[in-house]
């Protein structure tokens, strides 16, 4: 017995006056773009890629998330995409919401120091970090916590405290262990600006690291860093009445984030223009993340 292929096939009907109606090819997905960012500006006819589609804009537009395009539909959908441009990376392989191109369109001018391998190392302290509830819930955790973060550090910019003359305030001399490291040393360091000399020793009693003796250590190694601020967000709730992760997995708001970070000083009037500087950054990195800002975004 004689075995034809398809196209075999069409040619012998051919020869015999058939018209044989061949299968047809599978659509193949069109390169992406360049991944859209919600500080560019882009006009009439540009095309940008978003969660794994092509975006057209038909107008003039910056930061309106192509696939949330509100009233007017400012972006029109091409398609499926894949490869090309690189679209919207993938998560990091250690399962973080936030791909490393995503980090580092959110921070460009940040330090070498604040690595994004150094986040994610440290990330294994506090499993539940980023990584509780919906998507969604966890996207809008991590924005709320670089937001801060980015507030605290000019961008990620900044390693330690600029204004040398607190160093020497932050030394509690009533406290038993006192401030071996001398008086001086504990200033704010790392993502989240730890500092007095009783945070540097609860930081380093819950994450096993002695930063009460060597304080030098959150300002030298980017896990440590990261993980002093990983501790802060998800165990502390200093002036506030829950910690930064409760907040956010509880849906309490971005504003009782900044409430623990700094809301004594920031708080019910208290700088106004502050706390719009960390809203301001939390609204941009959920646009990058795709996700919404939820409610209660102010203190």
């Amino acid at each position: 017995m004689v075995r034809r292929t398809v196209s075999g096939l069409a040619a012998f009907a051919a020869a015999l006056g058939f018209a044989v109606a061949l299968p047809a090819s599978p659509a193949v997905a069109a390169d992406c773009a360049t991944a859209w960012s919600s500080s560019s500006v882009y006009t009439n006819g540009m095309v940008a890629s978003h969660n794994g589609h092509n975006w057209q804009a038909k107008w003039w537009t910056q930061g309106e998330t192509p696939g949330t395009t509100g009233e007017w539909g400012v972006w029109a959908d091409q398609g499926t995409c894949t490869g090309g441009g690189g679209g919207n990376p993938d998560p990091d392989p250690s399962g973080f919401v936030v791909s490393e191109a995503q980090f580092n369109q959110m921070f460009p001018n940040r330090n070498s120091f604040y690595t994004y391998s150094g986040l994610t190392a440290a990330m294994s302290a506090y499993p539940a970090f980023a990584n509780t509830g919906s998507d969604t819930v966890k996207k809008q955790e991590a924005a709320a916590f670089l937001a801060n973060v980015s507030h605290e550090t000019g961008g990620l910019v900044h390693i330690v405290e600029q204004n040398t003359a607190n160093y020497p305030h932050y030394c509690d001399a009533g406290q038993p262990y006192g401030c071996p490291a001398g008086q001086a040393a504990y200033y704010g360091r790392g993502p989240i600006q730890l500092s007095w000399n009783f945070n540097y020793k609860a930081a380093g009693d819950a994450l096993g690291i002695d930063l009460l003796g060597n304080p030098w250590r959150v300002e030298q190694d980017a896990a440590v860093a990261w993980k002093t601020g990983l501790w802060y967000w998800n165990t502390q709730s200093g002036p506030g009445t829950m910690t930064g992760h409760n907040a956010m997995v509880n849906q309490a708001g971005f504003g009782h984030s900044i409430r623990s970070i700094n809301g004594s000083l920031e708080c019910d009037g208290g700088n106004p223009a502050q706390v719009q500087s960390r809203v301001d950054n939390y609204t941009r990195f959920t646009q990058v993340l795709g996700v919404p800002t939820g409610g209660n975004l102010y203190c």
